[in-house]
């Protein structure tokens, strides 16, 4: 019972001072106030609205067991395949890693590249001689 007083009383301070601030730079007659505060209630009233609600459960496009292969890496997303999943989340998602992981549910150790294309890049790297200290 006092969560919802809390919101509704932050609600009503949100609203006083989202309408003087509209009022301090717009004229309004003192006839439309009452409709105007309403309207700002209603509005403010339906937006935290949204947050109260359960949150709808996620569902992958594959079964995250499944989405780490050894050649690829398959989108929780969209299930698309792919060798690094890095630039398709930003680009298509607009998540980082980390976010992605976190939506997910995922552990920290989560690869975003497909195990045997880090394996390739790494002996690549190690065979033109990067990480080793210059003698």
């Amino acid at each position: 019972m006092e969560e919802t007083d809390d919101n509704t009383s932050t609600l009503i301070e949100l609203t006083a001072e989202v309408v003087s601030a509209y009022v301090s730079n717009n004229p309004v007659p003192v006839g439309n106030l009452p409709a105007l505060i309403d309207s700002v209630h209603e509005a403010l009233e339906s937006a935290g609205g949204g947050a109260a609600e359960k949150p709808e459960a996620l569902t992958p496009a594959v079964p995250i067991r499944k989405s780490v292969t050894p050649d690829y890496i398959i989108s929780l997303e969209d299930g698309k395949k792919f060798k690094s999943l890095k630039r398709h989340l930003s680009v298509h998602y607009g998540l980082t890693p980390d976010e992605y992981r976190a939506k997910w549910g995922l552990p920290s150790d989560y690869p975003m590249v497909a195990p045997n294309y880090a394996a390739a890049r790494s002996s690549l790297a190690k065979s033109m001689g990067l990480g080793r200290k210059a003698t």
